[in-house]
């Protein structure tokens, strides 16, 4: 697979911010600073590729459940909406979070539209009716026998993300030390998980 460059640093590092800010961390750690990190924001961004054009479009969800020890995510859909359509066609997915301190998650892998009704039923929150509406039919009411309230399951399969690792003073020291100095500050826990790391966590939390 090729890759993109454009220079040549010899021995140094390429990206030294990547390199000072690279952490590695035990697996619970790391999933449990993530976790927190999504709680916190609460609201993520979907990606979703269109199929008519192939071109990517992003909606702010909000998280209604978490599963696989917490790197699994749940959102709740209209099934009639365009995400749904995208998904059909191309089930890959990436979910992205970030807050006001420049920390942030990016969740790729693969979504399955639930629409079993035990399934539904479990994640149902009375909330959904006022976005999916009462059509007034007996059928289409919002509740959680409404055939048009889903579930779209996210199954991660690679994760990265960089939680702050100081406070805002720290963080605009280490800017103004970087800008004095040339030297990349330390400002994040830079983390990657794998597939690998990923099924090793969900195989251990297979009822979470």
């Amino acid at each position: 697979m090729s890759s993109f460059s454009n220079a040549s640093t010899g021995d140094k590092p390429a990206d030294p911010y990547k390199a000072k800010n690279a952490d590695q961390a035990p697996l619970s750690e790391s999933i449990e600073d993530l976790t927190n990190f999504i709680d916190k924001c609460k609201f993520g961004m979907m990606t979703t590729r269109i199929e008519s054009s192939g071109l990517l479009v992003s909606r702010c969800m909000a998280i209604a459940a978490k599963e696989g020890g917490g790197v699994d995510l749940i959102f709740h859909t209209n099934t009639e909406s365009g995400k749904t359509d995208d998904l059909k066609s191309d089930p890959k997915i990436n979910v992205s979070f970030v807050d006001s301190t420049g920390s942030w998650a990016s969740i790729s892998g693969e979504a399955s539209i639930i629409t079993e009704r035990e399934v539904i039923r479990k994640y149902y929150s009375p909330a959904l009716k006022a976005w999916i509406g009462d059509l007034g039919d007996g059928k289409h009411d919002g509740g959680p026998e409404d055939p048009r309230i889903g579930v779209i399951k996210v199954k991660a399969l690679t994760i990265t993300y960089a939680v702050s690792s100081t406070g805002l003073l720290g963080r605009t020291a280490e800017l103004v030390k970087g800008i004095a100095t040339g030297e990349s500050p330390s400002v994040n826990k830079l983390r990657e998980l794998s597939t690998e790391d990923i099924e090793k966590w969900r195989s251990i939390h297979k009822n979470n």
